[in-house]
């Protein structure tokens, strides 16, 4: 026979209202955001054409009959950006609103050396998205009962709860489980 480890033995299936009362010195030390994915846009100020920089650039590939933008990535940061006609420019997979910056710099350059007059302007943070996990079961059915104006909760479609915050406007996926994702956020996570 094995005995217990301490945190098994201590295990419980608490209601998420219970848990979202516990005191800050409790959640601070447990409860990790860890920011996964953050997205930005860029307006560079000029038309792109699109096929001149699938031709000309690296890393770049374009299919105008599967999608309508030109797909670059970047080894460093790691990032993807989609580059529209109209010289919009999507930026995501940075891990730091830095990185997401500076890839953006990044690619402001790709187009300039390329002979596009492209600008470093209107840089604006979309969406960050993080996980957690609070290391506790949460009874889904629950937190459903408590707040249904701001859950959704449907397990044959979707095994995690969907809460919708209303200020500031963030989306939680719950699980079962403990792991939370957050998304929806246009300022920095705390």
């Amino acid at each position: 026979m094995t005995t217990p480890r301490p945190h098994e033995s201590q295990l419980q299936i608490v209601d998420a209202h219970q848990a979202l009362q516990v005191d800050n010195e409790w959640s601070s030390e447990r409860l990790v955001l860890h920011v996964k994915n953050i997205v930005g846009t860029i307006d560079v100020q000029t038309p792109l054409d699109l096929k001149t920089i699938a031709l000309h650039a690296r890393n770049a590939e374009y299919n105008p009959k599967k999608f309508a933008a030109v797909i670059m990535r970047l080894r460093d940061p790691k990032t993807t950006a989609l580059m529209f006609s109209s010289g919009k420019i999507v930026i995501t997979g940075a891990s730091t609103e830095a990185f997401c910056r500076l890839a953006a710099r990044k690619y402001c350059r790709v187009l300039q050396k390329l002979n596009f007059p492209a600008k470093y302007n209107m840089f604006k943070i979309c969406n960050i998205m993080g996980t957690s996990d609070v290391r506790f079961p949460i009874r889904l059915e629950g937190l459903l009962n408590d707040h249904s104006r701001f859950c959704t909760y449907e397990p044959e479609l979707f095994s995690g709860l969907i809460f919708k915050m209303v200020d500031p406007k963030l989306t939680f996926l719950i699980f079962v489980s403990g792991k939370l994702v957050v998304c929806g956020a246009k300022v920095g996570l705390s």
